[in-house]
Formats: C-alpha cells, structure tokens, sequence
C-alpha cells in the first residue's frame, strides 16, 4: 500500500499486476485466500519472465521491477544447502536411481518449495541418483 500512497509508479504498477494475477487465480479456483504457496508460483512466474526479458533487452524499468519482485520472494538456498538436502531426501525415500527424479523432486518442492529454483533441484537430483547406481 505504501507504493500506492508514495507515488512510485514502477513498484505501484508492478504490485498492480501481482494483485490482478492473485484476484484472478483466486476466482478461478474459487477461494478468497490464496495460499501463500500459489502466492510464491505467481512470484516466481513474474520473475522468471522479467530475467526472460532482461536477458533479450538490458532494461533500468526491468531491473528494478525484478529486484522489487525478488523482495517478496523467501531466501534462495544457496547450491549446497540443496544439494544436502537432495541427499536427506534421497536417503528418506530410497531413491535409488533416475528413474525415481519424482520421488526426490516431490519431497524437496513438500519442504522447501519456492526456496531454490527447480532446474537446479533437477540437475543436482539427477547428478546424486547417478552416483547411486
């Protein structure tokens, strides 16, 4: 509410748009309150598309958009905390090859979703069941 009262008009239309995206989801599947996990995926969507358009046009507009973004969105864990718990997760399920990628990606995205980009959950997963055969 502050962006709305204090005029800065990159962060008051930006937080727009996250509304419209949260109203709208909210009526589609019918509920007033969005968990905060579906929250975190529209974070997440609008954040992927602002890198998406900064990687093609090196925008001031963009950056602090994205910045903004990131704002709300929880603390990324950083390489090894994933690939640590990768490997409790491993160990809880008995995973014992690739082939089993989504028992693993399943028990991560349960504990620590929206804390680390899934790509690298995938890589670091599929480098750990590897190793197990």
């Amino acid at each position: 509410m502050e962006a709305f009262k204090s005029g800065e008009k990159v962060k008051k239309n930006l937080l727009g748009v996250v509304k419209s995206e949260i109203t709208t989801l909210e009526k589609n599947i019918n509920t007033e309150n969005l968990p905060d996990a579906e929250v975190i995926k529209i974070l997440n969507k609008i954040s992927k598309n602002l890198k998406e358009t900064l990687s093609q046009a090196d925008n001031e507009e963009s950056k602090i958009e994205l910045s903004i973004i990131e704002s709300y969105l929880p603390q990324q864990m950083s390489e090894q905390d994933v690939r640590t718990a990768i490997e409790q997760i491993i160990s809880e399920t008995g995973a014992k090859s690739p082939g089993e990628i989504g028992k693993v990606m399943g028990g991560f995205n349960s504990k620590f979703a929206g804390k680390a980009d899934n790509k690298t959950v995938s890589i670091i997963a599929k480098e750990l069941l590897l190793t197990k055969i």
